[in-house]
């Protein structure tokens, strides 16, 4: 059970009990499993132009609809399962992002073809460990950096769609290649330094 206790200081932006849990739980833990970076590539590309807090909402259903994030599997996805996502309200009902979710899982399998894994690929954009930033105010965070814009560019460039900057440095974000916790919240100490 998250804690709700004033004696936690937490990031601002966690309010809601499902941001609380997101937070508390997962953003920022370095993650090294393919089939979880999968989901937050496609997640993250769903969340465009929508809030964070929307996506949590529907992130059991895209579990359901897209077979646990399994890149095999949706790599294969047919027009008629697109237009079944489609009719899907567990979902964002977005014709262009559920194409992406498609693309971006035949890309991902090229990916593992050529690295052994996405996990090798995408974490030595930041060496192999997480980047620690040490900031103390929301307003510091910066939306892309030079590593997301780098990283943006290579994945368009390998087939990848809704992978722009800003898209990319919420991933590093999500997936603790990057530290962008607050100093001042109880789970920046906890995973300064964390590469596991």
């Amino acid at each position: 059970m998250v804690s709700f206790s004033p004696a936690f200081s937490r990031c601002p932006w966690a309010q809601s009990e499902l941001s609380i849990q997101y937070h508390d739980l997962e953003w920022g833990t370095p993650v090294h499993d393919d089939r979880t970076l999968f989901e937050f590539l496609v997640l993250e590309g769903a969340q465009a132009g929508l809030s964070w807090e929307t996506i949590l909402k529907k992130r059991k259903g895209y579990r359901q609809a897209f077979d646990n994030f399994n890149p095999l599997l949706v790599a294969a996805y047919s027009n008629s399962k697109i237009d079944e996502l489609l009719e899907n309200s567990g979902i964002i009902r977005n014709r262009r992002k559920i194409l992406s979710a498609v693309q971006n899982a035949q890309a991902f399998l090229r990916v593992q073809s050529e690295f052994g894994s996405f996990d090798a690929y995408i974490w030595k954009f930041t060496g192999g460990r997480p980047i620690q930033n040490a900031w103390t105010h929301l307003s510091e965070i910066p939306a892309h950096t030079p590593i997301s814009d780098r990283l943006s560019k290579d994945l368009a460039k390998r087939g990848f769609s809704f992978v722009g900057t800003t898209i990319c440095y919420a991933f590093m974000q999500a997936v603790g290649m990057v530290n962008d916790h607050l100093v001042s919240c109880f789970r920046y100490p906890a995973l300064f330094g964390k590469n596991d």
